[in-house]
């Protein structure tokens, strides 16, 4: 993987570079659809090359559990299991583990976690979790880790820390001399504190990595305070390397994020919204079940070229959610991804011009007007 730092705002701390994967080249600052259990939800792979997709994310927790390391190593990893011929991400399935087991126990080696599909037993180790990301053949591939929850205390999540960066290291050694044709980051951990972000920053930057995280964000804490810590911990980071905030999802929190100076973002909630009946414009949220969109012939955003605003109403959305179509959640999550990717692009051509704080003002605003 290559990293090239193309351009730093002269009025900011957004950059735009250019990833180059084995599976493809990728303009940054970039948001990345998820899909967890190798599909994005209620998308095909050709809706998602129509709209630009450059990158999308995979789960290890998920495959791992279903459908199994063998059936997707039987078809010739990830990209061919699910037909996707561009650049995949794959987290390290720590964050899951933590979320989703019935029961976990954590130790110096790793994680005993219970299903939450059937109940059976597993230990995970950092090894473990690249081994599987190894199979699935991903381009870029993130360590193992301890995701703390928020609130935690100081003591907590200095002993998770201690862990995470014992892990980070077994990760980075057990890649080989043949298997060096992706890219392995770090990520950064240490909950609220400063001093914890600094300490885990500068640790990983010592072990070497081939770009960093910020983890542990996005999970609960006040708005501001993830803004504030984000923005700190980006700081701490190398300049010529790819940043990749984890979680991030709505857009006034991505341009805050790209300010702060993050080049990669993902999360659910372009689809998860989209199957809701709750679509992303350019005047901010708009739920097509409302009843005042009984007879809207509108589109759903006037200012958005996608399929489904060029070709649909307000009206005919929300008829399509009332009698639970499949192709409301569709065309909504179809809506939801351009808008996201679209948002992206604005984002990088107001880093080429100079204009990327008034294109944020301008943006923020339009939203906080339309959402009153």
């Amino acid at each position: 993987m290559k990293f090239t730092l193309l351009k730093k705002d002269n009025h900011s701390n957004a950059r735009r570079g250019i990833l180059e994967t084995p599976h493809g080249t990728i303009q940054t600052p970039i948001f990345m659809p998820v899909g967890t259990q190798a599909t994005v939800k209620g998308l095909m792979p050709r809706d998602l090359n129509e709209l630009n997709a450059q990158i999308i994310l995979g789960n290890t927790y998920h495959l791992y559990l279903r459908p199994g390391l063998d059936i997707i190593s039987k078809a010739g990893g990830l990209h061919k299991f699910m037909g996707w011929s561009k650049p995949i991400l794959t987290d390290s399935g720590g964050y899951q583990v933590f979320s989703l087991s019935k029961l976990r126990k954590i130790t110096n080696e790793g994680v005993e976690f219970q299903s939450h599909i059937d109940g059976s037993y597993h230990f995970l180790t950092p090894q473990d979790a690249m081994r599987i990301q190894k199979i699935l053949g991903s381009d870029i591939r993130m360590v193992f880790d301890e995701c703390v929850p928020y609130p935690s205390d100081y003591n907590y999540t200095c002993n998770s820390l201690k862990i995470t960066l014992e892990w980070a290291e077994l990760c980075k050694n057990y890649r080989t001399l043949d298997d060096t044709d992706h890219a392995m980051f770090g990520i950064v951990q240490g909950g609220i504190y400063t001093d914890l972000r600094k300490n885990c920053a500068e640790a990983l930057c010592e072990i070497g990595f081939d770009g960093y995280a910020v983890g542990g964000l996005s999970v609960g804490e006040p708005q501001n305070l993830m803004y504030e810590v984000a923005a700190y911990t980006a700081g701490l980071l190398p300049e010529n390397q790819p940043r990749y905030f984890m979680g991030c999802g709505f857009p006034e929190d991505i341009l805050h994020m790209v300010d702060s100076g993050l080049d990669m973002f993902d999360c659910v909630i372009p689809t998860r919204y989209g199957r809701n009946g709750t679509g992303f414009t350019s005047f901010g949220k708009l739920v097509v079940r409302n009843g005042e969109y009984k007879d809207d012939m509108n589109p759903l955003d006037s200012n958005c070229g996608c399929y489904t605003c060029r070709n649909f109403s307000r009206a005919y959305l929300r008829h399509l959610f009332n009698t639970n179509e499949m192709l409301g959640p569709v065309l909504l999550s179809l809506h939801n991804i351009y808008f996201f990717l679209n948002l992206m692009q604005n984002i990088r051509d107001a880093i080429d011009d100079g204009s990327f704080v008034e294109f944020k003002k301008e943006f923020l605003n339009n939203i906080i007007q339309g959402e009153k």
